[in-house]
């Protein structure tokens, strides 16, 4: 119960989560550069960007899930997955913005290019922290919030109809 209390309580805001994000986030990132650039001298560049891109997501959600959003613990398979579906869906509007770019600007310069990117980039980055935050490490919140709840004493003048059965009902009745 100690424990659970103990994870509860060092979930942190969406302030403060959101500055780790950052952090990790862009700290591995700024560390994947570099490693890409090291690893396309002995190996093609799309093969070492392909290799450094599975290590580094594997990297962020084991710091997003220790620190970021004060899981407590390591990663399970299914957050990996699902932080990796994130990656990947960023991925795709970081290409779709830069596509779209090209087909509206016949010559973008290197200014404009890295504008789109960036601005691309910046919105997937927040619509992925939304996820990671709502979905993908919720899970970890509300049941150390259910252990704790259930775990104190119930009074006898506490009357219950019938057990909630679906999510939305089991909020409602926490």
């Amino acid at each position: 119960m100690e424990t659970a209390q103990s994870q509860e309580q060092a979930a942190p805001g969406a302030f403060s989560a959101f500055a780790r994000f950052v952090l990790c986030g862009g700290g591995v990132g700024l560390a994947s550069s570099f490693a890409v650039t090291a690893l396309a001298s002995w190996i093609p560049w799309a093969l070492a960007n392909a290799l450094i891109t599975v290590v580094s997501t594997l990297l962020a959600t084991e710091l997003h899930a220790r620190f970021t959003f004060g899981a407590g613990g390591r990663a399970t398979r299914r957050q990996h997955a699902q932080s990796a579906g994130s990656a990947a869906a960023a991925y795709v509007v970081t290409c779709v913005a830069m596509l779209v770019l090209q087909q509206l600007v016949a010559a973008p310069g290197a200014v404009l290019e890295q504008v789109v990117y960036l601005s691309a980039s910046a919105l997937a980055g927040i619509a992925r922290f939304a996820v990671l935050r709502l979905v993908v490490f919720a899970r970890n919140r509300s049941h150390a919030a259910t252990t704790v709840r259930t775990a104190r004493p119930v009074h006898a003048t506490v009357a219950r109809t019938s057990a909630p059965t679906g999510p939305a009902e089991l909020c409602r009745a926490a």
